[in-house]
C-alpha cells in the first residue's frame, strides 16, 4: 500500500481538526515531543532555523539548503506533516520552483511564501516593505508550477495588514488565491473581527499566527474557530520556553557550581529514553551481538 504524501497528510490533518493547531519544532527532538503531546501538524519557522540552528536573527540570512537540512531531520523523526517557512522563496521564478521541489524532496507537506521584499523582516516588527501584487502573484505561480506533488500545500502569507491596512490585506489575499494559493497566512491581525472579515471574504483556509510578544493577542482556538480561522500557528512557543530554561540552568551552574537546585526543571534520563525509544535500540543490540 502506497503511503500518502506529506502534502496529503497535511490536508488530512486540516480536515481532522478544526481549527488545526500547527506547533513549531526547532529540531527533531522537539518534533517528537510535540507528537507525543498529540499535535497533528508541525511547523518549521524561518526564525527558528536562523535562531536555533545558526544563532542568527530572522533577517533572511539563511539559505534554502539550511532550511532543507532541518526539514530532513524533522521528517526523518516523525510522520507528522510539516509546514515550512519559505520566506520570499530565495529568488525569482526558477529559484522559487526549485524551493518547492527541494522542500517536497526533503519531506515537507506545505510551505508558505510571503509578500515582503527579499530583505525581509519579522512579521511583527516595524519597517516591513512589500512587493507589489503582481510580483507576489508571480511568486505563487512559480511555486505552483514547481509542485511535483499536487497535494503539496502552497500557502501565501500577506504582511499587508501592518503596512497597507486590513482591506488591502484582504484584497491581496483574494488575488493570491486567484494566482493559485491553496491557503492564506494572514500575518499580524489584531482583532477577532479582522479574522472574521478575512475568512468571510477569502474562500480558502486562513491561518492565524499566534506568536508570543507580537501584535496579535493570545486568542484561543475556540475564539479563532468562531471567527472562521482554519489553522492556528504557534511558531516558537516551545523554543522560547526551552531557551528560558537553558538560561536558568546555565546561570545556576555558573553561580552555584552545581545543578542540584534546578534538577526539578529537567527532563529525567528515563523520560528522555522513553521519548527516543532507547530501550528498543538497546534490545536490538543485544539480539544482534548476543553471545552464542
Amino acid at each position: 500500500m502506497t503511503q500518502a504524501s506529506a502534502g496529503a497528510r497535511f490536508r488530512s490533518a486540516l480536515d481532522a481538526e478544526r481549527p488545526l493547531q500547527v506547533v513549531g519544532a526547532v529540531n527533531a527532538y522537539a518534533a517528537l515531543l510535540a507528537e507525543r503531546a498529540g499535535f497533528k501538524a508541525l511547523y518549521l519557522s524561518g526564525a527558528g532555523v536562523a535562531n536555533a540552528s545558526f544563532g542568527l536573527p530572522d533577517l533572511g540570512m539563511t539559505s534554502l539548503n539550511d532550511v532543507c537540512e532541518d526539514i530532513r531531520r524533522i521528517t526523518g523523526a516523525t510522520e507528522l506533516p510539516l509546514l515550512v517557512d519559505a520566506d520570499t522563496g530565495w529568488g525569482a521564478a526558477f529559484n522559487i520552483s526549485r524551493t518547492v521541489q527541494e522542500m517536497i524532496r526533503a519531506g515537507a507537506g506545505a510551505l508558505h511564501i510571503e509578500d515582503q521584499v527579499a530583505a525581509k523582516r519579522c512579521g511583527h516588527r516595524p519597517g516591513k516593505e512589500l512587493v507589489d501584487v503582481a510580483e507576489m502573484c508571480d511568486r505563487i505561480k512559480a511555486a505552483v508550477d514547481g509542485r511535483s506533488d499536487v497535494q503539496f500545500v502552497i500557502m501565501a502569507r500577506t504582511d499587508a495588514h501592518a503596512v497597507e491596512g486590513q482591506q488591502a490585506a484582504v484584497d491581496r489575499a483574494l488575488k493570491y488565491v486567484e494566482a493559485g494559493a491553496d491557503m492564506i497566512f494572514a500575518e499580524a491581525l489584531t482583532t477577532l473581527d479582522e479574522y472574521k472579515q478575512f475568512t468571510q471574504a477569502v474562500k480558502v483556509p486562513v491561518l492565524a499566527n499566534i506568536t508570543e510578544f507580537g501584535k496579535t493577542p493570545m486568542f484561543t482556538t475556540q475564539e479563532l474557530g468562531g471567527a472562521g480561522v482554519r489553522l492556528v500557528l504557534y511558531p516558537l512557543s516551545a523554543f522560547r520556553a526551552m531557551s528560558k530554561a537553558a538560561e536558568r540552568v546555565y546561570g545556576e551552574l555558573r553561580k552555584q557550581g552545581t545543578q542540584k537546585g534546578v534538577l526539578d526543571t529537567m527532563q529525567s534520563r528515563t523520560e528522555l529514553y522513553d521519548v527516543l525509544g532507547y530501550m528498543d535500540y538497546e534490545k536490538k543490540l543485544d539480539e544482534l551481538f548476543k553471545k552464542k
